[in-house]
This record gives C-alpha cells, sequence and structure tokens, in this order.
C-alpha cells in the first residue's frame, strides 16, 4: 500500500511504496524538506521496511529541493541504528549530482556501518546493485545450509 506524506500546505513530500515483487521499500522525495519533515518521513519508511519485512530500502531524492544537513546527525545518531534493528541491511540512495543533496548524502555515507549504504545518479544502477545484494544474500544462505 503506497502512503504519502503531505506539508503543512497539503503538497506531497514523501511517497512510500513497499515493493513486493523485488522486496525493498521505495521512498520518493519531493520538494523542500523540513526537519520535521524528514525525521517523521524516514520514520515511516523504517515503519514499512518492518512491517513488510524487508531488509532494503531505495531512496529517490532527484525531486528533493534544497540540503538535508540540517538533519544528518538526528539521522546519523539516531535513525541508522533504529534502522538496522528494524532490519534494514542495503541502502540505496539515487540523488540528483552535484547538489546539496548529494553532499549531505556524502556525509551520510561515509559515516555508516550498521548497514550497507551506496549513492547512485541513476535509479536503474541503483535497483540493478540492490538485486545483486539479494542475490548474494540468497548465496549466502544457501551455503550456510
Amino acid at each position: 500500500m503506497t502512503t504519502e506524506l503531505v506539508n503543512a500546505f497539503g503538497n506531497v513530500y514523501l511517497t512510500i511504496s513497499p515493493d513486493s515483487q523485488n522486496q525493498w521499500v521505495l521512498a520518493t522525495w519531493q520538494g523542500y524538506s523540513t526537519q520535521e519533515a524528514i525525521k517523521k518521513g524516514i520514520s515511516a519508511y523504517t515503519e514499512a521496511l518492518q512491517d513488510a519485512g524487508y531488509s532494503d530500502i531505495l531512496i529517490d531524492t532527484r525531486a528533493m529541493v534544497g540540503s538535508w544537513n540540517h538533519s544528518l546527525d538526528w539521522v546519523l545518531e539516531h535513525w541508522v541504528p533504529q534502522a538496522a534493528a528494524a532490519g534494514l541491511q542495503h541502502y540505496a540512495l539515487v540523488v540528483k549530482p552535484e547538489t546539496f543533496a548529494e553532499a549531505a548524502a556524502d556525509i551520510f555515507y561515509e559515516h555508516v556501518t550498521a548497514f550497507e549504504a551506496e549513492i547512485f545518479a541513476d535509479m536503474a544502477t541503483a535497483r540493478a546493485w540492490l538485486r545483486k545484494q539479494r542475490l548474494l544474500q540468497n548465496m549466502a544462505q544457501l551455503q550456510s545450509t
């Protein structure tokens, strides 16, 4: 089931869609996001991940305006441990190159160790990476049995 989060003006700033075929959660950000919106949005797609029983998230921030630096400390200190506890193993983040959002993503990537995180410039490459991670994970499970 798709969930849309709206801001005080009634505009959708985040769409969250569990993808049962690929077994990941797709979250698409758009517009400018406040610190409150970031916290609410990230918590919502972490809940969707846990409810679906998935371990992968695909985030598309290409339509996001501005930076999310204002929320970076909270994301790293609070959300990352919560997401790992919720079962997150692979985080694919798609950004528009050479933007403020990409700069925040680079800092995020440098500091995350609780799960695998990669940054991409396009959705096709991000999807391919997530599919590869799923395949590697399945192969490792088969070998351990």
